[in-house]
């Protein structure tokens, strides 16, 4: 009977650590590309709310991440290019909502000039929206998104590189952070030296559209930057989720496909993964994805997690 009791209380005990420990894990929540001109904009100029289905998911985390893959506006002239959306600037409430930050750096943000994009930054800063992977300039451009939360100190860079180029920002125009090789390492290596991070996450914008699995090149690259000291790669771009990989014991998510994006009807495009990072007091790192439906509107439904989550691997 005594060794049964002590059992128990061994057990109990080891519960409650295990309680204990999860609840200093830091929750960081990516998803996505977030479109929200067209369709999607028409349903937040209705006053509704394209992310009510995953409100709960959004509110457990201590940071939550999306790409922006639209400039917020209303002047310039779109480029051109086969594709360009430009949103509301009344989006940034739902923005601000949800999202701890935004990319910039992918191949929409520059659809109507230079000079739109400086203002939508002046827009996101007035209203409180951080943002990274885009600035007034290449040196702001490359700044990490910097915050601390339960005592940590964690970097989040965003790259594009996913053609047009002109897009870059420069040392005298603004625009979004390109994925050269040699910004990508030093960048990373300046957040820890000169930012102090303990976590350093990347966020690129790569690979080719409608691709189920990372081209050599993304492959490449995510490899140098967990060679440069990054933490983890969670990436989009390619309108469908790609597989995923361990380098390194660091996690990989080669793309998390669509998030809010109308115009696809079927298929792979309407499924997305948003994916929650869980950071433990000592660093280490595990993760649990979930799976969104995106419906005629390109808004996102929950549709559960997927477990277990394992790699793909190519055939």
């Amino acid at each position: 009977m005594m060794n049964q009791i002590l059992s128990t209380i061994v057990l109990l005990m080891g519960l409650i650590s295990f309680a204990h420990a999860d609840e200093q894990d830091i929750s960081l929540l990516f998803v996505g590309d977030l479109m929200l001109d067209e369709l999607p904009g028409k349903i937040i100029k209705q006053g509704k709310n394209p992310l009510v289905s995953f409100d709960a998911l959004f509110k457990k985390a201590d940071v939550r991440i999306g790409n922006l893959e639209c400039v917020i506006g209303t002047t310039g002239k779109a480029e051109d290019k086969p594709y360009t959306f430009r949103a509301r600037p009344g989006v940034t409430r739902i923005l601000k909502q949800y999202f701890s930050a935004v990319s910039l750096a992918n191949n929409h943000s520059g659809d109507y000039g230079p000079i739109a994009f400086s203002k939508m930054l002046d827009l996101l800063e007035h209203d409180g929206m951080a943002y990274f992977g885009g600035g007034r300039d290449i040196r702001s451009a490359h700044q990490p998104f910097i915050t601390e939360v339960k005592g940590k100190r964690i970097a989040i860079l965003g790259y594009n590189e996913f053609f047009p180029r002109s897009f870059e920002a420069l040392d005298d125009r603004a625009g979004i952070a390109w994925s050269d090789d040699d910004f990508v390492v030093y960048d990373i290596k300046k957040a820890r030296a000169d930012y102090k991070a303990d976590i350093v996450i990347v966020y690129p914008h790569w690979g080719w559209e409608y691709e189920k699995f990372a081209s050599p090149r993304q492959q490449k690259l995510a490899h140098l930057m967990i060679d440069a000291g990054a933490d983890a790669i969670i990436g989009g771009h390619p309108h469908v989720t790609q597989n995923f990989e361990l380098y390194k014991n660091k996690p990989i998510f080669y793309s998390l496909g669509n998030f809010i994006f109308n115009g696809f009807d079927e298929g792979e495009a309407t499924t997305a993964w948003a994916v929650e990072l869980f950071i433990s007091p000592d660093s280490k790192t595990r993760w649990e994805v979930h799976e969104a439906r995106l419906d005629k509107n390109g808004l996102p439904h929950y549709s559960g997690e997927i477990y277990p989550f394992a790699a793909n691997k190519k055939p």
